[in-house]
């Protein structure tokens, strides 16, 4: 039950020594995965110490030794890495991205935020050539609840099942997780707001249609760009499987860029009753909340609405 992520994904960290690294790192290690090493040229041939809790109430600590390697490609070699998570400052996010494509990751998680278009369309284009699939940038990563986690997505909001999420926006990934975690997830894949990202809804719709153990696809759009029109010109083409949707932005300004810097409407592009316009037609339920969203998932499920 997963997409691009498994209990067997083994997962170099980018910047694991930084702030952001080490706490999400030693999340990313509370909820199983297999974190196998970090990168920092200044500080390779030294162990990082984390004491990784046993129980989500933090009953007592397990501790974790990581290695930091001066490279990639020394992490690769040394563990078998097939993953990287990127959180290095966007000065250096095409770089990180770039070695890790060439050390032959087949996964790159771009964590960071505020990268320049340009280097994001140049490591996507790298990456591609390399046959390195790209998560992001700016976004919450992926998880596969119960298997691995790559991100910062909270590991204890939702566990295992059969619904598969597709997401632009973070917050609403845990929203609806949240929501919906007596049913469970497959695996949930925050793919990021910016104008270029790596993977995209239609990636994912792919995905989850090829894994027999998703039965139904969440996917959260919002404002700005065309990839919900065309997430449901391909549910209506080649997805058999219900899914339901949700766009973010239906109150945003025309104009005005609100929250991702891909969410800026011009005119009657891009707005988010257009794209709820797209995906019913091609059959797809809209909820206009994310509460009433995870009903129509409920519905299409035959689940009952949970208790609060």
């Amino acid at each position: 039950m997963a997409v691009f992520l498994t209990k067997e994904s083994k997962i170099l960290v980018q910047g694991m020594t930084g702030v952001e690294g080490m706490r999400h790192t030693l999340r990313m290690l509370a909820a199983g995965t297999d974190v196998v090493g970090g990168v920092n040229p200044r500080k390779a041939g030294r162990t990082v110490r984390f004491d990784v809790p046993r129980s989500p109430a933090g009953l007592g600590t397990a501790h974790r030794s990581v290695p930091v390697f001066g490279s990639v490609r020394d992490g690769v070699e040394a563990t078998g890495a097939d993953v990287s998570v990127v959180f290095v400052p966007p000065a250096f996010a095409r770089a990180a991205v770039e070695e890790a494509a060439d050390a032959g990751t087949g996964l790159v998680v771009v964590i960071t935020e505020g990268i320049p278009v340009h280097d994001a369309v140049a490591f996507r284009a790298h990456a591609a050539e390399r046959g390195t699939r790209v998560v992001g940038p700016n976004c919450p990563g992926l998880i596969t609840p119960g298997q691995s986690n790559a991100g910062i997505i909270p590991a204890d909001i939702a566990g295992p099942g059969p619904i598969g999420l597709v997401s632009k926006s973070g917050t609403l990934t845990y929203q609806l997780m949240h929501d919906l975690r007596d049913i469970g997830f497959s695996t949930c894949v925050g793919i990021g707001g910016d104008p270029v990202v790596g993977t995209s809804h239609i990636d994912c719709l792919a995905a989850f249609q090829d894994d027999p153990d998703t039965e139904l696809v969440v996917l959260i759009g919002e404002i700005g760009g065309d990839a919900e029109e065309r997430a449901a010109a391909f549910v209506r083409d080649h997805v058999t499987k219900p899914v339901v949707g949700y766009v973010a932005g239906f109150t945003a300004p025309e104009g005005r860029t609100m929250g991702h810097a891909g969410a800026i409407v011009s005119g009657s592009s891009g707005t988010a009753r257009a794209k709820k316009e797209a995906l019913e037609t091609a059959g797809v339920p809209v909820g206009d909340t994310p509460t009433e969203t995870a009903r129509l998932v409920r519905a299409r499920l035959n689940t009952p609405t949970r208790s609060p």
